[in-house]
């Protein structure tokens, strides 16, 4: 009969983290699934950021997920299971993008701060009584739960947030669908943190501006 040894994992995992690392290395191949479910849309969102291209992104994923297989041994919880997937995502996305010869850092893309996040003609202009406030003030989003479930709104939603620019869409997935810190994104994109709070800030933005397009069309 062979006797498995038993490894604990590090104080920075809880207990749901030290419980889904026990269950992939006694190869729960239904546990293992539901994670590659979970988290492949995110990781391709990111890898699609240092790689030239979707299928390259895709490669990517690919070969992240053999390499947590392989290496779950070694994890030793010193940081979140999610972090370290994303940190090993992170270096193979890099290194392949290097070896393209068609990407550059993450940290180094260029995007415009001083553009608008929302459209001037929102605001009240200069010289009226009440300059810079609304003129068109977001609408109010009283839908019903299930109309905000609904497909229709879902597949808006993502269709938007595939359309956000890599780095805002990398930080937005990170933040808001994975639920990593704000620290966690800097230090896995490279991001000093004004950065990040501005990425985050322009794609909430866009995806808010989407769903409020959508509800003035179900409106008229």
């Amino acid at each position: 009969m062979e006797v498995r040894q038993s490894r604990t994992v590090g104080p920075a995992v809880d207990s749901a983290d030290a419980r889904l690392v026990r269950a992939l290395r006694d190869g729960d191949e239904a546990a293992f699934a539901r994670l590659v479910e979970r988290w492949t849309p995110t990781m391709l969102a990111v890898a699609n950021s240092c790689v030239p291209s979707r299928a390259v992104a895709e490669d990517v994923v690919q070969e992240t997920w053999l390499a947590v297989l392989t290496g779950l041994h070694r994890f030793e919880g010193r940081s979140r299971l999610r972090t370290w997937v994303f940190s090993i995502l992170v270096n193979i996305a890099r290194s392949r993008g290097a070896r393209e010869r068609r990407s550059v850092p993450f940290s180094a893309l260029s995007y415009d701060e001083t553009a608008p996040t929302v459209a001037a003609d929102r605001f009240l202009p200069s010289g009226d009584e009440w300059a810079g406030h609304w003129s068109a003030p977001p609408l109010a989003w009283d839908l019903p739960e299930s109309a905000a479930l609904s497909g229709e709104i879902r597949s808006r939603l993502r269709a938007a947030l595939d359309a956000l620019p890599a780095r805002q869409r990398a930080v937005v997935q990170l933040r808001d669908v994975l639920g990593l810190d704000p620290g966690e994104v800097c230090e896995l994109l490279g991001l000093e943190p004004g950065n990040q709070r501005v990425l985050l800030h322009r794609g909430r933005a866009r995806l808010r501006q989407a769903l409020e397009d959508y509800m003035n069309e179900a409106r008229t």
